[in-house]
């Protein structure tokens, strides 16, 4: 199962609602620390199995892989010293750093690499990341039971030396690698801990530059504490992140006016409230907003039905009047995120609109809808997380379907971030809302993921395959022809399919502190980096 369901809970990008601590930081190194918000649970600490962003930004922060993003957003080797490229850029043969340790005292070895490769695109583990792989030699027919993990093209060929060999040549490789599926684990404390791995912080080892402290796997507060085992400890200046779940962005905007947070992140009215505030920073981000159906329930499964829904909600206003930030989305791929190197042109741009708001057009399926399931009055059930901005997208979302489809009734369900990944996994939904960031700059992340739930497995257009598969070998270095068809593919699936809803893309609207230097966002989306945070 290969389903990736970035729900960051809302809108402007949301994810993360961050703050630093009430008391007066100091250049001192003990008075390195920084308290935080974040406005959802976190789910897990296993590379294999998160789906949100609470979850992915603890990684990112706590783990490391072959590459990591330096302090301009640039891919850099990290756990790897060296790298050689094979003439036909098909296998990179990296050796290791040989003082990477993990938490425990654990080398870091080339094995670590592999066991935890081999598991995330196992059909038994049902990673949701498991599509992150598709570049690796064999690794979708692994993950659809075709082969053997063993025939994954990853390899030890020493303690230190790793070689990955791929399906094809790709562009954006070092970037993909800094994803957290690509991270190791210590097979010895994933064995010892079996399916308990990663379900709390003390069953959990870590070789990034923070390990978490106190997260018992339900608790909504825990800490990033500085890891003395870091092979690169000493770049890292600080001490401590304390962070718990503030699902309210009012009560993160107060702590803030009162100088008890130094960052916080603001959400729907409170960016007009906050927008002349010294601090305040708004950046357009590749983060997206959707609806995505449950193709298993007869009524979702209409493509008659989907095309309605996805033509019947004006974008603008909601971007206007609820989110206050952003601006329409019409594909599945966002703009100003992936660019043609042979012209320079935007992907998005070159793509055109795939599904607008088209009343006319949505009311024409929505009559063949009605007609082929034989109802003049449908009820649906629209599934979000309980943040704030999920609601409130949810309710206008609701508000515009029922108005614009004359016979429909929207029942809006609200319920935390961890149950609702849960219940879109169970198929226990009709149309669930959600947001996605990606994880390396090509539009193929998007449309061959992009928080979709359920691609993998539920939509299983020959022709969309086809143009996929094509992209990723016969085309994967003629960049021109790639474009075409990956824009072919989009189309399929959204405009003739509307296998997904594409509703809105994200600005991440904050108010930070002068004191904090060094913050870093990914270039993907909400989640913060710490390794060059420093307190002034």
């Amino acid at each position: 199962m290969k389903k990736k369901y970035f729900a960051l809970g809302i809108a402007l990008a949301a994810a993360l609602t961050l703050a630093a601590c009430g008391k007066k930081s100091t250049t001192t190194s003990s008075k390195q620390v920084l308290t935080v918000a974040t406005n959802a649970e976190m789910a897990t600490l296993s590379t294999t199995k998160y789906s949100d962003t609470t979850s992915l930004e603890a990684l990112e922060n706590t783990f490391e892989g072959l590459y990591r993003f330096n302090a301009k957003n640039k891919p850099v080797l990290a756990g790897a010293a060296s790298v050689k490229v094979s003439q036909d850029k098909k296998t990179y043969t990296f050796n290791l750093r040989k003082n990477a340790k993990w938490s425990n005292g654990d080398p870091v070895t080339a094995n670590d690499y592999v066991f935890a490769w081999r598991k995330m695109v196992d059909p038994k583990s049902a990673s949701p990341n498991s599509q992150r792989f598709q570049p690796i030699k064999n690794g979708t027919q692994i993950a659809a039971g075709k082969l053997p993990v063993k025939d994954l093209g990853v390899k030890a060929l020493g303690k230190y030396k790793l070689q990955v060999t791929l399906e094809a040549p790709i562009s954006y490789f070092s970037e993909l690698m800094t994803g957290a599926p690509f991270y190791p684990q210590d097979e010895k404390i994933v064995n010892k801990y079996g399916s308990s791995y990663g379900t709390s912080a003390s069953k959990t080892v870590y070789n990034g530059p923070f390990v978490v402290k106190n997260w018992n796997g339900t608790n909504l507060k825990w800490n990033y504490v500085k890891n003395p085992d870091y092979w690169d400890k000493k770049t890292v200046s600080l001490k401590k992140v304390n962070v718990q779940v503030v699902k309210d962005a009012s009560t993160a905007a107060n702590l803030y006016k009162t100088n008890k947070l130094d960052y916080a992140m603001l959400t729907t009215d409170y960016i007009q409230q906050y927008k002349n505030t010294a601090g305040y920073h708004v950046k357009t981000i590749p983060l997206i907003g959707y609806m995505s159906f449950n193709t298993h329930r007869k009524t979702t499964a209409n493509v008659h039905f989907r095309k309605a829904i996805a033509q019947a909600f004006n974008k603008e206003l909601l971007v206007k009047n609820v989110l206050h930030a952003g601006s329409p989305l019409n594909g599945i791929v966002p703009k100003g995120f992936a660019y043609n190197s042979k012209t320079g042109s935007d992907y998005r741009s070159d793509a055109g609109n795939m599904l607008t708001y088209n009343l006319k057009a949505a009311r024409k399926q929505w009559a063949l809808a009605k007609q082929e399931l034989g109802q003049r009055k449908i009820t649906i059930q629209l599934l979000t997380s309980d943040t704030t901005d999920s609601k409130q997208v949810g309710e206008y979302l609701q508000s515009q379907l029922e108005t614009h489809l004359p016979g429909l009734s929207v029942n809006i369900r609200s319920i935390p971030l961890k149950s609702r990944l849960a219940a879109t996994s169970a198929y226990d939904f009709d149309i669930v809302y959600g947001t996605w960031q990606p994880d390396y700059a090509d539009p193929v992340n998007f449309i061959s993921d992009g928080g979709q739930y359920h691609l993998d497995d539920d939509y299983q257009n020959a022709n969309f395959r086809k143009l996929l598969n094509q992209a990723a070998t016969t085309y994967a270095t003629n960049i021109n022809q790639r474009w075409k068809t990956l824009i072919k593919a989009e189309k399929q699936l959204l405009q003739k399919d509307a296998f997904t809803a594409p509703v809105y893309q994200g600005a991440m609207s904050y108010l930070l502190k002068a004191k904090v230097k060094g913050l870093q966002i990914s270039p993907y989306g909400t989640v913060l980096f710490y390794r060059n945070v420093q307190i002034k």
